[in-house]
């Protein structure tokens, strides 16, 4: 394993070769599916309504434990040896994906998302916990302005502050599947013209297998055509999560 030790103020220097990343966990692909059809009721909704959303793709459909913004690269190592020790032993979470929202709120919206069922929204909110505070062991500070983590799936972004209730109202009290996660992933997000990007840098599972701790080469988070018999408990592909 790397040294887990990294001082805070080598996270983030000007100048260093580093990459921004985040930690999240992914939905399954019926979960996705289902959130890109309300995507589209919402993307004909918006139109209609004049209003300019930028929608997330469904293969990026995630939910972010921790931000974690600009990080050296050889601070990824030690980072993803402290998650893997955060997250050790940690049984699989089973949570629904329901409802749309909105941030700051629906009448203000900037944001707009699938939220998860309580007793998933719990359990993803104490796995969160542990990630959080194994990223503040290695030095990555807290956000400037702390709010209760609200564990959700973006949709879309809106270009402009404005109400998104004509919009949303209507459909918000969906269902949108069930998704079972069993490993936290290390993600890069590389900022486009046309949107972020998201590439995996390691899937760090909750249980330690006879394998080492997978680190997959980047890729962007694509569905990938495969046979039934090479998908994990959640739909993605074995060896392209």
């Amino acid at each position: 394993m790397s040294d887990p030790k990294v001082a805070p103020e080598v996270i983030s220097v000007p100048g260093i070769a580093g990459k921004r990343l985040f930690v999240g966990v992914r939905v399954s692909v019926a979960t996705a599916n289902a959130l890109a059809s309300a995507s589209e009721t919402l993307a004909r909704r918006a139109h209609d309504a004049r209003q300019d959303w930028r929608f997330v793709a469904p293969a990026s459909f995630h939910i972010t434990l921790r931000f974690l913004g600009w990080t050296r690269v050889d601070a990824i190592g030690p980072l993803r040896d402290a998650l893997a020790a955060a997250v050790a032993g940690t049984d699989r979470i089973t949570f629904r994906a329901s409802r749309i929202g909105a941030f700051p709120a629906l009448d203000k919206a900037s944001v707009v998302w699938a939220g998860l069922d309580e007793q998933g929204a719990a359990a993803i909110g104490a796995l969160a916990a542990r990630v959080a505070a194994a990223c503040a062991g290695l030095g990555f500070a807290a956000p400037a302005e702390p709010h209760p983590f609200h564990p959700h799936i973006t949709l879309a972004r809106l270009r402009d502050l404005a109400s998104a209730k004509e919009v949303v109202l209507p459909i918000s009290e969906q269902m949108f599947g069930e998704s079972k996660v069993h490993e936290v992933i290390l993600y890069e997000s590389d900022t486009k013209s046309a949107g972020s990007v998201y590439r995996e840098l390691a899937q760090i599972p909750f249980k330690r297998t006879e394998k080492a701790l997978p680190t997959t080469p980047e890729r962007q988070t694509a569905p990938l055509e495969t046979s039934a018999s090479d998908d994990t408990d959640d739909g993605w592909p074995r060896g392209h999560q």
